[in-house]
């Protein structure tokens, strides 16, 4: 069940929470440069490069910072994918490229904006709008580390390719997190939507979590598919017996705002659809949060399956800075980024009148 699709999650980065607008007069020449540069490598190397590049949370971050915006601002992740889906709003066609989705209510109309490009694509758009609305879900229920996704934009090209930038806020802490993920269309390689889907997760910061998707939680995922298929009275009487019982401190999260009578509904409709997987179990409507955090629970308890609670955060995501905060400079990620860009113009300058052009756009531009 589902679409097969190979891709994978490149990187999480955190940011503080800022509140502000960007100016309009800023916005249009972020505008304006972002055109340009994509434009530029598009023709240089294609639209997928464009995708490789933005699921990369480094280079996705100092893109941020040639465009004028805070290194460090949550407001670089809306305000940058906000730019590149106006610039490409007249050119995506003529690049290969589109985007889809953005802050708050304008997330939910993703699946119609997918839907709208079709007689621009070689593949059925419902398997990018799969791709869209599962790779929000896993970042919003199977990794439930405490941040509520509110941003969510989707990239792709003709051919089936694409990437996504979404980002979720954790209002005790002033902090969001920002999830990167990269697909590859329809083909059977790669990752999996739902075991260790992501590469590299950047963090400042790491916590006891819910993680669904580790790679040592495929017995509590093969036991969770099993339960979905159990009558849902077993499971809210087994339910209710663990709301009585005196259960170690990390089930704490847990059982929070679990209210097994809630569950009914869900459950119902596992049993009567018997999910033959994971990911088909967490594709299922109504499948959130909660429903994963009982079967967890279930799955531990009655199939000692233990559940992880590592937070896949791997190392910080900027460049670095000059005082060693949030750690001494990365040269070699530095240099990547500065060899990137610089190459792209660089290349443009040779050979192509279109190539030429675009450097030409750039460096006014900049001027």
């Amino acid at each position: 069940m589902g679409y097969n699709l190979s891709c994978m999650r490149t990187g999480v980065a955190n940011l503080p929470l800022h509140a502000g607008r960007v100016p309009p007069w800023l916005f249009e020449k972020m505008t304006g440069l972002c055109s340009a540069v994509i434009e530029a490598i598009v023709v240089e190397y294609g639209p997928e490069e464009v995708l490789r590049r933005l699921s990369d949370p480094y280079w996705f971050q100092a893109f941020g910072c040639v465009l004028g915006f805070d290194w460090h601002s949550s407001g670089l992740t809306t305000t940058v994918c906000g730019a590149i889906k106006e610039a490409l709003k007249e050119k995506g066609a003529s690049c290969g490229l589109f985007v889809a989705g953005g802050k708050g209510g304008v997330s939910r109309k993703t699946p119609l904006e997918i839907r709208e490009k079709a007689g621009f694509l070689d593949v059925d758009p419902e398997g990018l709008v799969y791709s869209s609305r599962l790779s929000a879900k896993i970042d919003s229920s199977c990794l439930q580390d405490g941040f509520q996704l509110y941003h969510h934009c989707f990239f792709f090209t003709k051919n089936g390719s694409w990437a996504v930038i979404q980002q979720g806020m954790n209002p005790d802490n002033r902090y969001a997190r920002r999830y990167h993920w990269l697909g590859r269309g329809r083909l059977p390689v790669g990752r999996s939507f739902v075991c260790e889907p992501h590469s590299a997760v950047c963090s400042d910061k790491k916590g006891v979590i819910l993680n669904m998707v580790a790679d040592e939680g495929e017995a509590v995922r093969n036991a969770s598919v099993e339960l979905s298929h159990q009558g849902p009275d077993r499971l809210l009487r087994e339910l209710k017996r663990i709301k009585t019982l005196n259960l170690p401190p990390r089930h704490h999260t847990l059982l929070e705002d679990i209210n097994p009578e809630r569950l009914r509904t869900i459950f119902i409709s596992t049993y009567e659809n018997l999910p033959q997987d994971f990911e088909a179990l967490v594709s299922l409507r109504g499948v959130g949060a909660k429903t994963l955090r009982a079967l967890a629970l279930l799955s531990e308890l009655i199939y000692g399956t233990p559940y992880s609670v590592k937070d896949p955060a791997r190392f910080s995501f900027a460049h670095g800075g000059k005082d060693g905060h949030p750690y001494p400079v990365d040269r070699t990620r530095y240099e990547e980024s500065i060899r990137f860009l610089s190459t792209v113009v660089e290349r443009a300058k040779l050979g192509y009148r279109d190539k030429t052009l675009a450097l030409k756009k750039l460096s006014g531009l900049l001027r």
